[in-house]
């Protein structure tokens, strides 16, 4: 008996190694190598020298599954040192590939560097553009959509097909001639236009008849709201920033800079030609771009004006934006990451009220969070931070509330704890609408209004079923509220989506941290780090 006896223990250990390699077999990999260049551009008539990835321009989108691991190879032909951000995209674990000078050194010209990252629990439409200086006005953005997984059901009709709509405003001046205006102390006139995929009028998208497809929206400017539509036809949200919503249905939609959703679109009408219009909110005059969607065999041109816009503006209530619960966390769109709770019922451990404002220092504009301008200091906060240099930065720059006084220069770090709880007031003291992103996380947008904040709008809180994004709007003299699970260690940019702004110094950084080094929370330094200013190899 003991030859069988073994046997059966050795088949069983064999059998049992088999799962373990099964259970930690690595997710797929996706490699791409990108060469950034100056190239030819004229997307508004005006030739001009454009930021082209693999002389592609919108550059090349992203297609990814949930948990695939993605290898970008970035060489920076550019005369000046670059960085790409991946917006959106929570970079688990991995804050030093997020690609934002307070995480990361810029890749010097004539160089590259290898980003590692994982699409880790995230499904949506999200997008990546360059971080450094102005360059984003004058390209080197795309798409990045992450897919769920094929064996996950998703809580809409799966389409036929899907398409990228980047829809952004555009600058004729080169990003050398803005920055220097900006530097000036002069704030950026009405851009010249809007494009859609990089064209003003002429991007068509081609479906069949009957069909329904998904639109994934970005708006990839750096300045304006706009709103968008298509001619004859309504659009099912069904995704915001990678959160499954209530699938309600609209004639036009707002998205404000930095913003991403996703629609249905069902091709219903007569084999035609129909409009895609995008224009600008808020802004006199107001800029408009069109497409066409055309319906397969189509030779007929789009018929009548284009669509008038609303008279109305989307605000993304509570009711509309109510997040659907059903198939949300097995689809790896995971507000919560950490484990099952609900925002709601959970006790808030620190309130953070951000007021931004326009300032005069030294006699020119600056944009300013609690009366702090942010400067980047010329090592990465996170290089500070991870090798304890000192007179980077400090944690008593900024305050936790507006500060009354002048605006001053510096390196605003607010310091948190893994897992805090925390609600943040964006209090918006001018005229004109915000936008705040936040890398490295989704937060539970649970209030807006007009005039200051107070306690007492905790009791207009939506505490039940507020929908997770990265970017939140702000309208005119008016605040928004998020709460916000801190359980992604790193230290990650808070920053305005409107660039001028940010460039400007309406950016902050959230560190959060704990004294327990561990891979389980966050990763190594990796070891083509790039190193710079205080930081040595």
């Amino acid at each position: 008996m003991r030859p069988t006896s073994f046997l059966h223990f050795f088949l069983g250990t064999v059998v049992c190694f088999s799962a373990l390699c099964i259970v930690n077999a690595e997710d797929p990999y996706r490699y791409y190598t990108w060469t950034v260049t100056y190239g030819p551009v004229s997307p508004l008539g005006v030739p001009q020298q454009g930021i082209l990835i693999n002389g592609q321009f919108p550059g090349p989108t992203i297609d990814a599954v949930t948990n695939d691991n993605i290898i970008v190879d970035v060489i920076n032909k550019l005369d000046e040192p670059f960085l790409i951000t991946w917006n959106g995209i929570k970079q688990r674990k991995t804050t030093w590939q997020d690609g934002v000078l307070g995480t990361n050194c810029p890749i010097p010209p004539n160089t590259s560097w290898r980003y590692k990252f994982q699409t880790k629990d995230q499904i949506g439409t999200f997008t990546y553009f360059p971080s450094t200086k102005l360059h984003r006005a004058a390209g080197g953005f795309g798409g990045f959509n992450v897919a769920q997984r094929s064996v996950i059901a998703v809580p809409y009709p799966i389409p036929t097909g899907e398409f990228t709509v980047l829809v952004g405003d555009w600058y004729n001046t080169s990003p050398q001639v803005l920055q220097k205006k900006l530097d000036s102390g002069n704030p950026l006139p009405l851009p010249d236009g809007l494009l859609i995929n990089g064209l003003h009028k002429s991007a068509i998208f081609t479906g069949q008849k009957g069909n329904t497809y998904k639109f994934r929206i970005s708006n990839v400017g750096i300045a304006t709201s706009i709103n968008f539509r298509i001619q004859g036809h309504t659009m099912t949200l069904i995704e915001v920033e990678g959160a499954h919503t209530l699938q309600e249905v609209y004639d036009s939609l707002d998205v404000h800079p930095g913003q991403s959703v996703a629609v249905l679109v069902t091709l219903d009408g007569s084999v035609k030609d129909y409009f895609i219009v995008a224009s600008t909110r808020f802004t006199k005059p107001i800029l408009t771009a069109t497409g066409i969607l055309r319906y397969a065999g189509s030779s007929i041109p789009a018929a009548g004006p284009l669509p008038i816009g609303p008279t109305y503006h989307i605000h993304w209530s509570m009711k509309q934006a109510r997040t659907i619960r059903l198939n949300l966390t097995a689809n790896a769109a995971r507000p919560n990451p950490q484990g099952s709770f609900h925002y709601g019922t959970i006790k808030v451990v620190r309130t953070l009220i951000l007021a931004n404002s326009a300032a005069k220092i030294g006699g020119k504009l600056r944009y300013a969070v609690n009366k702090i301008s942010y400067v980047d200091p010329e090592t990465p906060l996170k290089l500070a931070d991870w090798f304890n240099i000192p007179g980077v930065f400090n944690l008593n720059t900024i305050k936790d509330t507006p500060t009354p006084g002048q605006a001053s220069f510096g390196a605003s770090v607010i310091g948190t704890t893994l897992h805090d709880f925390v609600e943040i007031v964006f209090q918006n003291t001018e005229p004109t609408l915000q936008s705040w992103h936040l890398d490295g996380y989704s937060f539970y947008i649970v209030g807006y209004g007009s005039g200051n904040w107070t306690p007492d709008m905790r009791r207009r809180y939506n505490l039940v079923d507020a929908v997770p994004r990265h970017t939140v709007q702000v309208y005119p003299t008016g605040w928004s509220a998020v709460m916000i699970s801190l359980d992604n260690k790193g230290m990650w940019n808070l920053r305005s989506a409107i660039w001028s702004r940010r460039y400007l110094g309406q950016q902050l950084y959230i560190r959060v941290w704990n004294d327990e080094h561990s891979v389980f929370t966050e990763n190594d330094i990796p070891p083509n780090a790039l190193f710079c200013g205080k930081a040595k190899h």
